[in-house]
């Protein structure tokens, strides 16, 4: 952010003073998490940023001469490989068009998608509701992240009850909902109760709670990916049903030419994809 951590704090001291009410709350071991209200502010505050950017964005592609503007949502902790590809993505009928990225957590994205601040986003293990469309592209394990004096560390692969004595840190529930609360099933059908369970809001705070000995973390395959340290290792769960899909995610009442082109030749991409869903959808909409 270009800025040290007592000139943030300064700042959102005098925000909490102005709106009188506190955004966030602290403990003694430093830990920071958005209040409720906080989480109310944030999203009314992004909310009313992106129309604003929207409204530019697509105030100066209309002025060049531009085919549209595509905003496309992405975890921040999302593969590269997915965002190259977003990147990649030429299409023939619409030669001028412009992709806006932005990179919010996965519930925030199916809120913007929703909100229609968003086209359309990639999404892991989106929830799943009537107003969206989400066609599944690829599949993903989840991944234990746990200091390498382990008695699992010497394992290529490891199960929940191999960490059944340990303390769990996952991400939260308002982050990711399916995983936290499959990981926690699947637990309880094996008979497994880990000490205590932390709920982080991403892989670096995961990293650091492994590395200070607080428990083991079990993250989402790319988030995992950010936490390869010394003295930390990282290996796939084996357990079946904690695998997820991730897809992308767009409202169904949203019929932009340009954005069903978009996800058409970003499905293409990958195998697991399932582009003939997409192809009836917008043949059923160009016909009604």
């Amino acid at each position: 952010m270009n800025i040290t951590q007592s000139a943030l704090s300064k700042q959102i001291t005098e925000l909490e003073q102005h709106l009188r009410f506190a955004l966030f709350t602290r403990d003694n071991k430093k830990m920071v998490q958005l209040t409720e209200a906080g989480r109310t502010f944030v999203g009314e505050a992004r909310s009313a940023l992106h129309h604003a950017e929207r409204a530019v964005h697509l105030a100066r592609a209309a002025h060049e001469g531009c085919d549209g503007v595509l905003s496309v949502g992405h975890s921040p902790f999302a593969d590269p490989a997915w965002i190259s590809t977003l990147l990649a993505i030429e299409l023939p009928l619409f030669p001028k068009f412009r992709v806006k990225l932005a990179s919010e957590l996965p519930m925030d994205l199916v809120r913007s998608v929703l909100a229609g601040q968003l086209d359309l986003a990639v999404v892991t293990a989106p929830p799943p509701n009537s107003k969206l469309i989400a066609t599944p592209f690829t599949r993903a394990r989840l991944y234990a992240v746990f200091p390498d004096t382990h008695h699992a560390a010497i394992k290529d692969s490891v199960a929940l009850d191999d960490f059944a004595d340990d303390t769990w840190i996952l991400f939260a529930k308002c982050v990711q909902p399916l995983a936290f609360n499959e990981t926690m099933n699947v637990a309880e059908r094996e008979g497994i109760q880990p000490k205590e369970v932390h709920e982080i809001m991403g892989p670096q705070q995961a990293l650091h709670l492994v590395m200070e000995g607080i428990g083991i973390a079990i993250l989402t395959e790319a988030t995992a990916r950010a936490c390869h340290a010394e003295g930390v290792v990282v290996r796939p769960l084996a357990n079946q049903s904690l695998c997820f899909e991730t897809s992308i995610v767009m409202r169904k009442d949203n019929t932009s030419r340009l954005a069903n082109a978009y996800i058409m030749a970003f499905l293409r991409k990958y195998q697991r994809g399932r582009p003939e869903q997409m192809k009836l959808l917008i043949l059923t909409r160009q016909a009604s």
